[in-house]
């Protein structure tokens, strides 16, 4: 079997083995795996890609420093999740989380929404795209992170108490008050609903 595939076949276990012994190429690429997923969580909780990055790396420091606490009892990527999320939120609050646009400003003029007729469907994406970041962004920190966790990550309930140290019922309430929010804040706007 070429050297690739037999790489791609390593479960995390067994490159966090490797990663505790020292193996550089294993820590390479446990976190290699992971970074999509941790980069699009901390970007959907923080609005902007600098700060992401910062609380992407923040969070891999963190975890590689405390790899011989991961005990197994979640995934590895529900475990590293946790920690990008609590990552963001600190760097959030540290940076008084900075808003991509608000709602209202998008619904006066702030952003032009395309038909559905325009040859500009690309552009009709992009704002869209901007006005839900922007709805996100006033979610406040604790329902942003679970419903990122949820929508974004594709976490079950579960992972996501895990990730998050709450009780699955706590899940299930936040992403529904996330859910009633996003709806309400974004009810008005064409194309989406």
């Amino acid at each position: 079997m070429p050297e690739a595939q037999a790489e791609l076949l390593m479960t995390d276990e067994a490159l966090i083995r490797l990663t505790r012994s020292g193996d550089a190429w294993a820590r390479e690429e446990l976190f290699r795996r992971h970074f999509g997923i941790a980069y699009r969580v901390a970007y959907r909780n923080l609005g902007q890609e600098q700060d992401a990055q910062d609380a992407v790396q923040e969070g891999f420091l963190k975890a590689l420093r405390h790899l011989d606490d991961f005990d197994g009892r979640s995934g590895f990527r529900t475990w590293l999740l946790r920690i990008i999320t609590n990552a963001s939120l600190d760097s959030g609050r540290k940076r008084k989380r900075r808003p991509t646009m608000r709602i209202d400003e998008a619904e006066s003029g702030g952003v032009e929404v395309a038909t559905h007729d325009d040859p500009a469907h690309g552009l009709h994406r992009e704002d869209l795209k901007t006005m839900l970041y922007a709805a996100l962004d006033r979610l406040t920190p604790t329902l942003r992170a679970t419903f990122v966790l949820f929508a974004e990550a594709e976490m079950s309930y579960k992972e996501i108490a895990q990730a998050l140290d709450i009780p699955v019922g706590t899940v299930m309430s936040r992403i529904h008050q996330a859910r009633q929010k996003l709806q309400s804040f974004l009810g008005n706007v064409e194309g989406i609903g």
